[in-house]
């Protein structure tokens, strides 16, 4: 039995050494990740005629999850100039190229984003409503 003791404190005790390393160096991995473009620096052509629009959305229960993820599959359309969507008021307003973008082709892509979100009395506008924040 004192034998197996030693043996055991024998490997133990080099296990200890062998793996214990004063100057170990962290392995450094380099991970190429694309970068999403933000709607500010995307390509708009200066040529192109921008029409606004202003619909209701319903169907959204949270701000974050919601009228976030609804604004953020609006604005990566091709041909989106801005985009807002208020959960408190549960209104959006887009400004859009309409060579691109039809306001069929906005209530599609809300639609897209969950089955659950309806678009509700869609309008084409020369300028956004004041009382729309």
């Amino acid at each position: 039995m004192k034998t197996f003791k030693a043996l055991i404190l024998l490997t133990t005790l080099t296990l200890f050494s062998v793996s214990c390393k004063d100057n170990a160096q962290p392995e450094v991995i380099s991970v190429a990740m694309e970068q999403p473009v933000p709607a500010s620096e995307k390509q708009l052509d200066p040529n192109a005629t921008y029409a606004k629009a202003e619909f209701g959305i319903e169907g959204m229960t949270c701000a974050m999850g919601c009228a976030k993820t609804i604004e953020k599959k609006i604005a990566k359309m091709e041909g989106v100039k801005s985009v807002t969507v208020d959960f408190d008021t549960r209104l959006a307003k887009v400004e859009y190229d309409n060579a691109k973008i039809t306001p069929t082709s906005l209530e599609e892509a809300v639609i897209a984003v969950s089955d659950t979100y309806s678009v509700k009395d869609m309008k084409t506008v020369d300028a956004f409503s004041a009382d729309f924040q």
